[in-house]
């Protein structure tokens, strides 16, 4: 199986500032609103781009990461950490999606995405 970037997130401890500064410098919106309250999808006006989104912090500080699509969350976990990496945000399951958080040995953080 290949494993595509599906998504890219900016997680920030106040999302509405981030919000309004990435759409006055690149002209993003901000039509859909996620799973919980505060995160936001972006509408960058290409079609077909990366889904992206903008969200509260999920953990103790602000982040820009991408997630990879991973047909198998608790192996790709645990080849992770095999390898050395860690779990940084343990899989949380929303509407068709789990996600979860890790990082390689160098503490490079990346996101996984199983769709369910």
């Amino acid at each position: 199986m290949s494993h595509p970037i599906v998504h890219a997130e900016i997680r920030s401890s106040d999302p509405d500032a981030t919000r309004a500064f990435f759409g006055d410098l690149f002209g993003w919106t901000y039509p859909n609103e996620g799973a919980f309250p505060g995160y936001t999808f972006v509408e960058t006006g290409v079609p077909g781009a990366l889904y992206t989104a903008i969200s509260p912090l999920q953990g103790d500080g602000d982040l820009v990461t991408f997630f990879v699509g991973v047909d198998d969350m608790a192996d790709s976990i645990a080849n992770a950490t095999r390898l050395g990496g860690r779990v940084v945000q343990e899989p949380v399951t929303v509407p068709g999606v789990s996600f979860a958080l890790i990082a390689d040995p160098q503490g490079h953080v990346v996101g996984l995405a199983q769709q369910l």
